[in-house]
């Protein structure tokens, strides 16, 4: 089963979407007709690896979870809850199969979401990065995420576990700001070789003031000294003008979309900034692939 992408060309850019292959996924789950749901993943916390009992049909699972991986190129509201599946790919238990279909229900409601790609005057760079910090009931590793903005399209995000145990929470957000603007700088470069040069200083936005401190403070303390490369790193950036670090209230952190499970509203909400709009209108093709005004007006604001 290839993953199918279909891409529309409309006035105002391009909208990307797997509908054939997701609703391919749900055939071969044997939940085409299942009922949905309004998110891929709840708001408790994470389950260990020891939670439940083992399932009988492992290969089934890491199939579809292998499947769903590819789903995330044009789903980015789904990068968190499908890597979680993933983590338990070696011994599903039945509370992870229970995630499992929880993502396939979410998937189920949401066929027609795809990410759309904004035209834009002016290249602007903009990311927001936050944690949620020693989520995992094993390790006590915290789960960092970020998203890259070109404009108003998002072209790059992660969610992935830390290598390390953070000690503090502080340390485990510069990891992800600094992870976030280690990609900036690679996109920035990249363009230049584009002949695309970014006029304006990349725009970081992270929900904890310490680390937005830390980042403009030249001083080590003792709460710095585990993270002294990626501070170095950030103010380097941030020297040369190329980046300014600013903070965020949590209610606005779009990022936190990939780190951990958020209610309904507050994750259409951030799934509606993350240019994932619900299709409303007919493209040039003919296929229906471009947000309301609203969300595009909210999109607008990154490149502000």
């Amino acid at each position: 089963m290839a993953p199918r992408l279909s891409v529309h060309r409309h006035q105002h850019g391009f909208f990307l979407s797997q509908a054939q292959y997701a609703e391919d996924i749900l055939q071969r789950a044997g939940m085409e007709h299942c009922n949905a749901v309004a998110r891929p993943a709840d708001t408790k916390p994470k389950p260990s690896t020891s939670n439940g009992v083992l399932i009988d049909d492992a290969t089934s699972y890491r199939s579809i979870a292998g499947a769903l991986q590819y789903l995330t190129l044009t789903r980015p509201d789904i990068a968190y809850a499908v890597p979680q599946v993933c983590l338990h790919m070696h011994a599903p238990r039945d509370v992870h199969q229970t995630m499992l279909k929880c993502i396939l229900r979410y998937i189920k409601g949401t066929l027609t979401l795809g990410v759309q790609l904004w035209a834009a005057p002016t290249p602007t760079i903009t990311a927001y990065s936050d944690v949620d910090w020693v989520g995992c009931p094993d390790t006590r590793r915290s789960t960092l995420g970020f998203c890259v903005f070109l404009g108003s399209s998002l072209i790059s995000r992660s969610s992935k576990r830390q290598n390390t145990v953070s000690r503090l929470s502080a340390e485990a957000e510069y990891h992800a700001i600094a992870n976030a603007v280690s990609e900036c700088s690679w996109i920035r470069h990249l363009l230049g070789e584009l002949l695309c040069r970014v006029p304006s200083a990349t725009m970081a936005f992270c929900d904890n003031i310490s680390s937005v401190y830390m980042s403009r403070n030249p001083l080590q303390h003792q709460h710095t000294k585990h993270i002294e490369l990626d501070i170095h790193f950030v103010r380097e950036k941030v020297a040369i003008g190329e980046l300014r670090v600013t903070h965020v209230p949590s209610a606005r952190q779009i990022a936190d979309i990939f780190t951990k499970g958020l209610p309904s509203a507050l994750f259409n909400d951030f799934r509606d900034s993350l240019s994932v709009p619900t299709p409303t209108v007919e493209t040039a093709g003919g296929v229906n692939g471009l947000a309301s005004p609203t969300t595009r007006a909210r999109l607008s604001m990154h490149a502000l």
